[in-house]
């Protein structure tokens, strides 16, 4: 054991970090360096004291044991980073408000649906904002069969998600007539917070999805947001995800993804560039 971990309020040692390094990969696929050793230790203390456990050595061996099932799930939420806010990126907003919202209109103006899906959703600012964006476009849409899968590994963030509630500051990036319209002032346990509306609400579903396991949608989507996720996993890893996206997508429909990703691997040859970090389907 080292002098740090000595000092530290719970024993850690290369040893642990290198069991739950593992253990992250196994369930989700995430690829955590060595540079994130103290990381791991403050996202799990609270874990340890919840469990009433005196080490990471014990943590470990109740996340192999008894503790597994539901402890892999804590640890996998307590590991994923949920960094996200109203119109991240807004270059992707404006796309969805001048490209994605014009073909949502044609489409459904046809008898088709159109569907967009938000991989990596967090708190929900992302597919709320993809909402408001279409909206922006052409308020009917939210009476048109547009719909929005929001999924997200952390079962804690979607659950927050569901409940749209957002302190002010969170949404001060939403413009003012959108946020009248899509938002009201809460109450109760949501005194001071923006909830959103049933319009918009109604365009969007949350769930829990592992993207590294079976994804279990049929058909295929008019877009894709996965941004600032696929980072996160090795390179190889990264190949295949890639590909299941553009097997996910429709030929045509679009990929948005974060400003420091690149697609790689088969994948890239069935893109074309439509706009900074913005690629259409060939």
């Amino acid at each position: 054991m080292t002098a740090e971990a000595r000092q530290q309020e719970f024993p850690y040692t290369d040893t642990d970090f290198k069991q739950i390094k593992g253990i992250l990969y196994d369930e989700a696929g995430i690829f955590l360096p060595s540079t994130k050793m103290s990381l791991v230790y403050s996202r799990l203390t609270k874990r340890l004291r919840a469990l009433g456990l005196k080490s990471f050595y014990e943590y470990v061996l109740y996340v192999q044991g008894s503790g597994a099932k539901s402890e892999r799930r804590q640890l996998v939420n307590a590991l994923t980073t949920n960094l996200t806010h109203f119109f991240r990126e807004p270059h992707h907003l404006d796309t969805v408000t001048n490209v994605l919202g014009p073909e949502a209109v044609q489409a459904t103006s046809s008898g088709r649906s159109y569907r967009i899906w938000s991989a990596g959703c967090s708190t929900g600012e992302e597919p709320y904002s993809v909402a408001l964006a279409l909206l922006r476009h052409a308020p009917e849409l939210a009476q048109r069969d547009v719909h929005i899968l929001a999924t997200d590994i952390d079962s804690d963030v979607v659950d927050h998600a569901k409940r749209g509630a957002y302190e002010k500051h969170i949404v001060r990036p939403v413009e003012s007539g959108l946020l009248s319209k899509y938002f009201e002032t809460g109450w109760g346990p949501n005194a001071d917070r923006y909830v959103v509306r049933d319009t918009l609400r109604s365009m969007t579903t949350f769930k829990t999805l592992n993207l590294m396991q079976h994804w279990p949608m049929s058909g295929q989507f008019d877009a894709v947001f996965c941004r600032n996720v696929v980072i996160y996993f090795d390179e190889a890893t990264k190949a295949v995800l890639w590909q299941r996206f553009a097997s996910a997508i429709k030929p045509g429909g679009h990929l948005m993804i974060g400003h420091s990703e690149r697609i790689a691997g088969p994948a890239r040859e069935m893109f074309e560039p439509a706009g900074l970090t913005t690629y259409r389907r060939r």
